[in-house]
C-alpha cells in the first residue's frame, strides 16, 4: 500500500506540471492523479474495444507528428527534420498497405491498439521507431525498386493525364450540345411569342 501511495504521490508531483487537470481537481474535488488515471483508463479502453479507435489513431499519428515536423521546419537543426521526413515514409508505406489489407484487419483482435503502440513507437523521439525500420528495411527496399517506383509513377502521370483530357474533351462536347440545345429552345420559344404577337395585331 505505501509503495502505491508512493506511485501516486511521484504521478502528482508530476501532474502539477499541467494547470489544466489543476482546474479541474479544483473544480471537483477530485485529485488530479486520479482524474489523470480515470482518464488514461477510459481511453485505452476504447482503444482496446475498437470504439472510435481508427480516428483516435489517425489524430495521433497525424496531429502530433505534423506539429513536430512543423518546427523541424523552423528550426536550423537539420538532424529533426531528417527523423520527421523518415516518419513520413513509414507512415505513408504503412497507410498504403493498409488501405489494401483493411478488409483483413478488421478481423485481427485489439488491432487499432497495437496500431496505436505501433504509431507511437514510431513517432517518439525516446524510441524512433520509424528510423529503425527505415534503417533496416525501407531504405534497401526503396533503392532496390527505385526505378521500378519512377515508372509507376510517370505511367500513373500519362494515364492521369489521358483521363484528363478526354474528361475535358467530354465537358466540352457536352457544353456545346448543352448551349446548342439552349439557343434553339430559345429561337423556338421566341419564335413562337412572336407569331403569337402576329395573330392578336
Amino acid at each position: 500500500m505505501d509503495q502505491i501511495n508512493h506511485q501516486l504521490k511521484a504521478l502528482r508531483n508530476k501532474l502539477n506540471q499541467v494547470p489544466a487537470l489543476e482546474k479541474a481537481e479544483k473544480a471537483t474535488g477530485i485529485p488530479k492523479e486520479y482524474i489523470a488515471l480515470t482518464a488514461s483508463f477510459t481511453l485505452l479502453s476504447l482503444v482496446f474495444f475498437g470504439i472510435g479507435a481508427g480516428s483516435l489513431c489517425s489524430i495521433v499519428g497525424f496531429l502530433y507528428p505534423a506539429y513536430k515536423s512543423l518546427l523541424a521546419i523552423e528550426s536550423k537543426s537539420r538532424g529533426d527534420d531528417t527523423q520527421w521526413l523518415i516518419y513520413w515514409v513509414v507512415y505513408c508505406f504503412f497507410s498504403m498497405i493498409e488501405i489494401f489489407t483493411d478488409f483483413l484487419l478488421y478481423w485481427i483482435p485489439f488491432y487499432y491498439a497495437f496500431k496505436l503502440a505501433f504509431l507511437l513507437w514510431a513517432m517518439l523521439p525516446q524510441t524512433k521507431g520509424a528510423k529503425f525500420l527505415y534503417d533496416s528495411f525501407l531504405k534497401d527496399f526503396l533503392k532496390k525498386n527505385e526505378s521500378k517506383i519512377d515508372q509507376a509513377l510517370n505511367d500513373a502521370k500519362r494515364t492521369a493525364g489521358s483521363i484528363g483530357s478526354e474528361i475535358a474533351a467530354a465537358t466540352a462536347e457536352i457544353s456545346k450540345a448543352g448551349m446548342a440545345a439552349a439557343s434553339e429552345y430559345a429561337s423556338n420559344h421566341g419564335g413562337g411569342s412572336k407569331k403569337d404577337d402576329a395573330k392578336e395585331d
